[in-house]
């Protein structure tokens, strides 16, 4: 085997194992046991499940920052506790029937393992429900309830993709970190140039304008020895002597 091959092989070995680890104990979890013989037989079951039903290759960010996974574990159970009440208040109110759509919403920053976690997530949260996903186009369709109005499948979007850009801080890459700080800064940027021009209107709505003094009538202009002296009929007397 070349050296090249050998390399190949020990970094999808390193590579797979969080997977195999992972169903090794999915195994003992279904089964109930944690013991040496169900580890041994988990530890076949994935080598032959890994082996036979082969998937792309699923690469780890290797970044995991503890803050912003705290964070979005808080923010996830405070989401499902607020989902399951809303759902909750939309079904047992007999006044209306909560409407549901369905909606397509396509991932800004996501790689395949942050469009699974985002999957995942939105899935778990009471009111929505991943029904298909496009990884090509990186768009997830999901079908949500309480939605009676554009406002609302906006909301439902926007909802979708803040679970994006948290799980990115958490979890993502270093490159999709840098993307999405980017995208804050512009969008920053505009927050700031919106507020100035929101002032500017709301200074001309009440009159408090102020022209600056090269523009107000019988301002002085440079070279002029006194206000309004470029005025019409106001000629020096040395230009009338030369007239004469």
């Amino acid at each position: 085997m070349s050296p090249h091959a050998k390399r190949s092989l020990w970094h999808e070995i390193r590579v797979q194992l969080p997977f195999l680890l992972w169903l090794v104990v999915l195994w003992m979890l279904l089964w109930g046991q944690f013991t040496w013989l169900a580890a041994l037989t988990g530890i076949a079951v994935a080598v032959f499940v890994t082996r036979v039903f082969r998937l792309p290759t699923i690469e780890l960010s290797g970044r995991i920052n503890l803050w912003w996974t705290a964070v979005l574990v808080v923010q996830f159970f405070a989401a499902v506790v607020h989902g399951s009440l809303s759902v909750a208040a939309q079904v047992l109110d007999p006044r209306r029937q909560p409407g549901a759509a369905i909606i397509a919403v396509h991932l800004r920053y996501a790689d395949d393992l942050v469009m699974t976690h985002v999957a995942v997530t939105a899935s778990l949260i009471p009111g929505s429900l991943i029904v298909e996903a496009d990884r090509d186009t990186r768009t997830l369709y999901l079908h949500v309830i309480g939605v009676r109005s554009l406002a609302d499948v906006d909301r439902q979007r926007e909802g979708v993709l803040r679970w994006e850009r948290r799980i990115v801080r958490a979890l993502g890459s270093p490159e999709q970190v840098r993307e999405l700080r980017a995208d804050d800064r512009r969008a920053a940027e505009r927050r700031a140039q919106g507020r100035a021009a929101g002032s500017v209107v709301a200074d001309a709505g009440t009159g408090s304008i102020r022209l600056p003094e090269a523009g107000r009538p019988g301002a002085a202009r440079p070279g002029s020895g006194r206000p309004g002296s470029d005025r019409p009929g106001s000629g020096h007397s040395g230009s009338g002597e030369e007239r004469r």
